[in-house]
């Protein structure tokens, strides 16, 4: 890690991932995927819309985790 990002505030290493993550999606249609990757996304996407299922909201994750802790 650039030894220079520890040294900024918390908000702006926050606002600096938020930025890098922003350009990622930009670039999104930019990134090729290859074969193997686009048949495991289709055998993914394949197996959850058999299942049924939507699975948990984030609230109930994050509640069964602090149960946990």
């Amino acid at each position: 890690m650039n030894p220079g990002i520890r040294d900024l505030p918390i908000d702006e290493r926050i606002q600096l991932v938020e930025d890098v993550w922003d350009s990622i999606a930009e670039d999104q249609e930019k990134l090729e995927l290859t074969q193997a990757q686009r048949e495991e996304l289709d055998r993914r996407l394949n197996a959850y819309e058999q299942d049924g299922e939507s699975g948990s909201d984030a609230g109930t994750v994050l509640e069964g985790i602090r149960r946990r802790l």
